[in-house]
């Protein structure tokens, strides 16, 4: 058995869905359900006796502690984080208290756990820290890409919040021996995607008519990795990662955020035509950019695919094709993120939960 904190956010319920479909091993899914917490996302596993759902914060020591203890998995993957750098401009403390005080209580829970165990069982516990690239800060354009080396120059509240746990979770390898491991990806895009972050807001808008808001000139270059690759980099980090180590995980797909914006146009161009005739790119607006935004980012996975084998199956061409065809195909998904209706129904489904 694993326990999966965060497993109903974006990448969480992706690598929980993607888990039980290649194997048999049962999931305990801790997940706070915040507003980009979505139990819809999980639905084809409401019967499943191997999806454990639990509604809980990682900050919730006694929480985490109780059912560390009681169902004694052999790894904890920590998908839990405030993550939208939009977000932690606006309300900081939130990003402080998840990803920064929620780690640390987390993690100690965990210590405390992995204490208790002996022999085998010990030796093969895992703890595997989902992080991102934001840590390392912005990039020149002519720069190399980050590597695992690479100096961590957080410039958002939500960046420097995760370089702090980061770093915490480091140094419980350091101090106290706890065989964690640390992944850094890049920007993820797929099925599931919360409607404030790129992609998934530039579909939406499009079909609704909306303008397509782009920060600054458009030309912040980001790596782009399928959410799907990513759940198998984490698969690979967890069965062959040596504790302690850092493991950059990317999409080999740097591509600045207009040219994003530009191809969903011209899949929704050729999926869903506009009724007039004219393309989606008519509805791309400028906007005033936002405050410290990171010019570049770029990742290096070479390491991950040296040491564990690793690499991306999709293209940004493949994948941004599936994205926009799941969007599609989806529409019900999308009204009731928006409208807030899964949240309702979450509180009544799981109103006693933490009790599992």
């Amino acid at each position: 058995m694993i326990l999966v904190t965060g497993g109903a956010g974006f990448i969480g319920a992706n690598f929980v869905l993607d888990w039980l479909a290649r194997n048999d091993e049962p999931v305990i899914n801790l997940d706070k359900l915040t507003y980009a917490g979505n139990m819809e996302t999980l639905a084809s596993l409401k019967e499943d006796p191997r999806h454990i759902f639990v509604k809980g914060d990682i900050g919730d020591s006694a929480l985490v502690a109780d059912l560390l203890a009681r169902h004694q998995p052999r790894a904890v993957i920590n998908f839990a984080a405030e993550s939208h750098v939009d977000r932690s401009i606006s309300s900081p403390e939130d990003f402080i208290q998840t990803n920064i005080v929620g780690t640390f209580r987390l993690l100690e829970a965990v210590r405390g756990y992995w204490g208790g165990l002996s022999g085998g069982t010990r030796d093969g516990f895992r703890f595997v820290h989902v992080s991102t690239d934001e840590v390392y800060g912005s990039l020149a354009s002519a720069d190399p890409a980050f590597t695992e080396s690479h100096r961590y120059e957080p410039n958002s509240p939500y960046s420097a919040s995760k370089a702090a746990s980061d770093h915490l979770v480091r140094a419980y390898r350091h101090t106290y021996g706890l065989p964690v491991l640390t992944t850094n990806c890049s920007n993820n895009y797929g099925p599931y995607h919360f409607p404030e972050k790129l992609i998934p807001l530039m579909i939406i808008n499009a079909l609704a008519g909306k303008p397509l808001p782009v920060y600054g000139d458009g030309m912040q270059v980001r790596d782009w990795l399928y959410v799907k690759d990513h759940c198998s980099a984490i698969r690979s980090v967890l069965e062959a990662g040596g504790p302690g180590e850092v493991y950059n995980v990317g999409g080999w797909n740097e591509k600045p955020n207009i040219e994003i914006v530009q191809t969903i146009c011209a899949l929704l161009d050729e999926f869903r035509p506009r009724a007039d005739g004219k393309s989606y790119r008519e509805q791309i607006s400028y906007v005033k950019d936002r405050p410290g935004h990171d010019r570049r980012y770029a990742i290096d996975a070479s390491k991950i695919q040296r040491e564990l084998g690793w690499k991306p199956v999709e293209t940004f061409e493949t994948g941004i094709r599936k994205t926009v065809q799941w969007y599609l195909a989806n529409p019900e998904w999308v009204s009731h993120v928006q409208s807030g209706a899964y949240r309702e129904w979450v509180q009544t489904q799981y109103a006693d939960t933490a009790a599992a």
